[in-house]
Order: structure tokens, then C-alpha cells, then sequence
């Protein structure tokens, strides 16, 4: 569960980011600042990132400030999903990242699979919209309020013949693993309830599209 100084510091800081968009007082500027240095403050005392970092990070936001969104991918090959191991941690992960500016969330997908794994696949389904501070899945802590869109991915070849594994700057690695044999994840992209749920949409294939 996200403790409430996540909340807390996440609120102050779209406070900050839509007060420095749509004021134009020195005075009330000046307050939104510190209203910023405190959630950064709070998020440094809580995650142990450097001060330095949040501020360039929260520096880049602008306009009104909302949730981030993220798309992962599942993608099974004899009931099997396919993962990728990422360079950071050295952990397992669903393919997916951030969308682009001007991307479509399908179009996203299949992009970060292929940068990922080096497979060519076609999103068919949306399988769930996610919460990333929902307390239910359990996520550490970030500075961002994400969405996580969570699609089903059709490969478009067979791996064995098409698939190239290819490495690049943020993943070494990519295989596909059974339900039971699941490696180590990296928490801060996908926890194990949500690798579960994509399963149980793999034997499921009616089941509505999941949403917090």
C-alpha cells in the first residue's frame, strides 16, 4: 500500500506545477516553489533520491499537471509470456515504458516490444487501465501519479524463426517463462499480482478489461 506521504507529496507537487503554470504574482509563484520544495523534501526523506534530481525531474513538468502513462505488454507464446530483463536492477520485467507525445497507446506497445525483445506483434486487446498508487497492487514509491496500460500483444512471428532478442541501452535480455517459473521482477515497472492477472486474461480470453 502507498504510504499517505507519497499521496501527500505527489499532491503538493501538482499543486506547485499548476500554480507556476497559471500564475503570473512574483508573490504567489515564489509560494509555489515552496510548496514544491516541500513535496520534494518529503519524497527525498521517503525514497532517499537525491533533492537535485526531483527538482530537474519536476522542473521538466509542465502545463496542469495529471498522471504520467505507461504501457506494458503481455505476450504469450505456448502459454508462456514473454519478459525482459532490465539493465538497471538485473530484474524481470513485462516490455513497455513511456508513451510518447503524439504516439497511440497500441502504437506504443509495439513499439517497446520490438525496442525490447526484438519481436514484431500487434496490440488486440487492452486488458486493464492500472492505478500504479492503488493500494491493491502494491508498487514502491515514485514521484510520478502513473496509469499503467496493460495490452495483449500478438506475435507476428514464431520466435524460434523470427524473434531476434535483440539487446539495446535499457534491457540485456528477453525469454519467455511459464506461470511457475517467473524470475525476479523489478518491482518498480510490474509487481507478481499483476504478472498473475495476465495470465488468468491469457485462460480467459472473454474477460472484460480491468480498471481501478
Amino acid at each position: 500500500m502507498a504510504p499517505d506521504w507519497l499521496h501527500w507529496a505527489q499532491r503538493l507537487q501538482a499543486i506547485a506545477q499548476n500554480g507556476l503554470t497559471y500564475s503570473e504574482n512574483p508573490f504567489d509563484l515564489d509560494r509555489f516553489r515552496q510548496i514544491r520544495a516541500i513535496a520534494i523534501e518529503m519524497l527525498t526523506e521517503g525514497t532517499n533520491v537525491e533533492p537535485g534530481y526531483l527538482l530537474n525531474l519536476f522542473q521538466q513538468e509542465e502545463g496542469y499537471a495529471t498522471p504520467k502513462v505507461e504501457v506494458r505488454g503481455a505476450v504469450f507464446w505456448q502459454d508462456r509470456i514473454l519478459m525482459v530483463k532490465e539493465r538497471e536492477d538485473g530484474c524481470w520485467t513485462l516490455p513497455g515504458g513511456w508513451i510518447d507525445v503524439g504516439e497511440a497507446p497500441g502504437r506504443a506497445i509495439e513499439r517497446e516490444i520490438y525496442e525490447e525483445s526484438g519481436y514484431q506483434t500487434q496490440a488486440v486487446k487492452l486488458l486493464g487501465v492500472y492505478d500504479r498508487n492503488h493500494p491493491r497492487h502494491a508498487y514502491p514509491p515514485t514521484g510520478h501519479h502513473v496509469y499503467k496500460l496493460f495490452f495483449q500483444c500478438q506475435l507476428l512471428s514464431d520466435p524460434i524463426e523470427g524473434g531476434s532478442n535483440k539487446e539495446n541501452c535499457e534491457t540485456d535480455g528477453a525469454e519467455f517463462f511459464d506461470e511457475q517459473d517467473i524470475p525476479e521482477l523489478s518491482l518498480a515497472r510490474v509487481v507478481p499480482s499483476l504478472i498473475q492477472r495476465m495470465f488468468e486474461h491469457h485462460r480467459q480470453p472473454d474477460l472484460p478489461t480491468d480498471f481501478d
